[in-house]
């Protein structure tokens, strides 16, 4: 049985660790937590941390004893430089309350690239693990819309930075772009990327400690994000009545499958495909087949195959990407919000008209 970490840092980290506890329970009642036993596989222990205590609040299937709340008034205000004196200061209680529970085999962090503590605890607190312990650790990054604002967007491109430089063993990106496919009004969207994430990572654990015919594990998974720039994505597809194997393979390995927009087959280094279902369903040459085309383009790809009875093939791909032109593309969108936020700074540095409005006021007192 693995011994399984995950952190929720700030809101966006928050929100996914609480989907994930969510999909453990089954989806029962937000009472679930009290009277349920999460169904992992491995032993999994969750923790979620914020400045704001109102997100804390919000999580309805994560358990009191399991969230941080670091006392800063209400959170650090989308500032990423606030977020790193208030972890620095508060660093000794997050480790204490991580190693209170245990051992661990690997850990996942958990944060927005965006916000204000996610981006700034994250990379600090990745940097704390790796310079105590020696086992993975794996940053799960959400990036936000290319249009959301100066701030978030240049707080995207140092969070990223700063955890690559962390000593992360990999970076698995998601993209806030999906939201547009999803439609709705802006509550379901969000729910709805938090549990693309949490249902593709809660398979990937599961898959890591089964018992397969084709076997992949925590080795392998390793291995794979050993592979490419330090980048990776998942994908998955879960097929419907009629649908071939092969179907929904290449449905899970396509752009709308992924987390984050790729052309794997160009951009990719290595791979883990893992495929359940009941074995009527799963074709070992329709399986042998893609597995074979995507090997021919990116190399190595390690393949598993869960048989449970009676279920439709689900397929998980996880993907290390020696490029990445969509992240190419934020950081030109980033580069030009940093330079906006600059721009304005020095334009009301340099303006006068106001200083000399209130001057003229000078040495006078109201009369009421």
């Amino acid at each position: 049985m693995l011994n399984i970490l995950i952190v929720g840092n700030g809101q966006c980290g928050n929100r996914i660790l609480d989907a994930i506890n969510r999909e453990a329970f089954g989806k029962k009642s937000r009472l679930a937590k009290f009277y349920s036993q999460q169904k992992y596989k491995s032993n999994v222990q969750t923790i979620a941390i914020n400045t704001a205590v109102n997100d804390l609040k919000e999580m309805k299937f994560t358990k009191a004893k399991d969230r941080i709340h670091i006392p800063h008034l209400h959170g650090v205000g989308a500032n990423r430089n606030v977020g790193k004196h208030v972890f620095e200061d508060n660093k000794t209680h997050i480790m204490r309350q991580i190693e209170e529970r245990g051992n661990f085999d690997v850990c996942f962090v958990i944060t927005s690239a965006s916000g204000g503590t996610g981006s700034s605890f994250t990379p600090m607190l990745v940097k704390e693990l790796k310079e105590r312990h020696d086992y993975p650790v794996y940053a799960v990054v959400v990036l936000p819309f290319r249009e959301e604002g100066t701030l978030y967007l240049q707080n995207a491109a140092f969070c990223l930075r700063d955890i690559r430089e962390s000593g992360a063993d990999g970076i698995i990106l998601a993209d806030n772009q999906f939201l547009k496919q999803m439609g709705g009004n802006v509550e379901s969207a969000y729910n709805g990327i938090n549990d693309m994430v949490a249902r593709r990572l809660l398979f990937l654990l599961d898959s890591l400690d089964s018992e397969m015919m084709m076997v992949t594990d925590l080795g392998d998974f390793k291995t794979v994000m050993n592979g490419g720039a330090g980048l990776a994505t998942i994908g998955f597809y879960e097929a419907d009545t009629d649908m071939p194997v092969r179907s929904a393979i290449q449905k899970a390995l396509s752009p709308s499958g992924l987390l984050f927009s790729s052309d794997v087959y160009k951009e990719a280094s290595r791979a883990m495909v893992i495929i359940r279902g009941d074995k009527e369903r799963l074709s070992i040459d329709e399986i042998s087949t893609e597995v074979e085309k995507l090997s021919s383009a990116v190399g190595h790809v390690f393949k598993g195959i869960v048989v449970r009875s009676g279920e439709l093939p689900q397929v998980l791909a996880v993907l290390t990407l020696e490029s990445a032109s969509e992240l190419e593309s934020l950081y030109s969108i980033a580069v030009d919000a940093i330079k906006q936020e600059r721009d304005k700074k020095e334009r009301v540095a340099s303006v006068k008209e106001v200083d000399r409005a209130f001057s003229q006021i000078d040495g006078m007192d109201p009369s009421y």
